[in-house]
């Protein structure tokens, strides 16, 4: 029974410090596309610890400061995932609207450009952009203006990004404003 208890207490430890160690920046997917391995690997180029939860839900918001919203929808992503279209904007919406709420700065970034836009991305592009702090946009993927449309009043900087790599610079920018420096 002793071993027992020293055991359960060593696993509550165990799990109560993996919980202290979560990453001020915590990444996920809106809509499932491989987008969001693409802005970790700029991220750990950057040195920035971030995790990363493709279905990160509103109750692993604790203890973060930026959540980074990777817009892009992926059907083949989704199906993987076990999710559709709607489960996904809904778990998308709740996420975000969580994150304000709790004083977390939400960062969307669709890095996709043009070639990842179209009905599926644009639905998730209208459930994530209105929520956003700070929006960054691979050339291309603004063209028709959606995310001024989504943001309209909102005073939410739109920063403009030549490629993935070159979203290095507005994102070290953003996340220095935002109290998160390199390691």
């Amino acid at each position: 029974m002793k071993r027992l208890i020293i055991a359960l207490t060593a696993l509550l430890v165990l799990a109560a410090a993996g919980a202290a160690f979560a990453a001020d920046v915590v990444l996920t997917s809106v809509g499932q596309s491989p987008d969001v391995m693409m802005v970790r690997v700029v991220l750990r180029k950057m040195k920035i610890d971030a995790d990363s939860e493709p279905l990160l839900k509103a109750d692993a918001l604790a203890g973060r400061k930026v959540l980074v919203a990777v817009v892009g929808g992926s059907s083949k992503g989704l199906g993987a995932a076990g999710i559709n279209k709607d489960q996904e904007v809904e778990r998308v919406s709740s996420l975000l609207k969580a994150a304000k709420e709790q004083g977390v700065k939400v960062l969307v970034m669709h890095i996709g450009g043009e070639g990842r836009r179209g009905t599926l991305s644009d639905a998730f592009i209208e459930a994530a952009a209105p929520w956003g702090d700070r929006i960054i946009v691979v050339d291309g993927g603004n063209s028709d203006g959606i995310f001024e449309k989504l943001t309209e009043g909102k005073n939410v900087k739109i920063l403009v990004a030549p490629n993935v790599n070159g979203t290095s610079a507005p994102l070290g920018e953003t996340l220095s404003e935002w109290g998160i420096s390199a390691k």
